[in-house]
């Protein structure tokens, strides 16, 4: 690794109990192994699920998580409505409506330099939020003395997920893509210098439905009568990406899929 060179791990969205013991499982040894700067979990599927707690953000980050971020699930939970605010590296989307609790940034020392991470999501086919390329432009407008930053793009389109890497190549050091839990086979450096994938994947049960007991969801799908998910068992995926990038530009390098699996 050279001096100028900083790398960014970005952990897929944790998914329940399984995703989270493949977390305490896999990540300390991945950081000594691949040593980034700065290490980044989506965390909104962490509690059974659907959700987040203060509790479990810190679990996540005494297994290794510097920041974490979130999307629509993020208050699934009650209580963490009120706990979210006190949790200065837990963010939420940035293009929720004023007075949401929360921060949809942060920028952290990490490596001896600064780095800021944003969490964004999409508009088409889950709730309809502000305008987050809007919400980018401002994000960025008040930070531009920060050249390395990372956009979690939580979304269901990749349309709109792919549309954002090309606003803001150039812009950004990374674009990540989360939320669909199934991971695409696109990562690469955009000509502006922004490494970009679609979605990063998951770390949850690989024998499921996007994480969920498959039964349960199969059974939803043939009767259409709403039933309650539970996360699956068994294997657990475990997906994430490695982003090396120029500190002194803030221009990506390279990107690099990790993948692991967790029995």
């Amino acid at each position: 690794m050279t001096g100028d060179e900083f790398r960014i791990l970005f952990v897929a969205d944790v998914v329940g109990h399984p995703g989270r013991e493949a977390v305490k499982a896999i990540l300390p040894s991945l950081k000594q192994e691949l040593d980034p700067q700065l290490t980044v979990v989506n965390g909104e599927n962490s509690a059974a699920g659907f959700g987040l707690t203060a509790k479990l953000a810190d679990e996540l980050m005494g297994a290794g998580a510097d920041v974490i971020t979130t999307g629509n699930h993020v208050f699934a939970q009650k209580e963490f409505v009120t706990e979210l605010p006190g949790l200065d590296r837990v963010i939420r989307p940035a293009n929720y409506p004023p007075g949401a609790p929360g921060r949809g940034w942060c920028v952290i020392e990490a490596g001896g330099r600064q780095a800021m991470v944003m969490n964004l999501m999409g508009r088409i086919f889950v709730e309809s939020l502000d305008d987050p390329f809007r919400a980018a432009d401002t994000i960025l407008s008040e930070h531009p003395e920060v050249r390395i930053v990372l956009c979690d793009m939580h979304a269901e389109a990749t349309s709109e997920k792919t549309a954002m890497g090309w606003y803001l190549d150039g812009r950004v050091s990374a674009v990540v893509g989360t939320h669909t839990h199934i991971p695409t086979a696109d990562a690469r450096v955009l000509p502006g210098g922004t490494a970009y994938v679609t979605d990063v994947g998951m770390v949850g049960p690989r024998d499921s439905c996007i994480g969920m007991d498959k039964d349960v969801v199969i059974k939803r799908f043939l009767t259409g009568v709403p039933n309650r998910f539970v996360v699956a068992s068994g294997p657990v995926t475990f997906n994430s990406v490695l982003v090396t990038i120029s500190a002194s530009s803030g221009r990506a390098q390279s990107i690099q899929r990790i993948d692991r699996e967790h029995t």
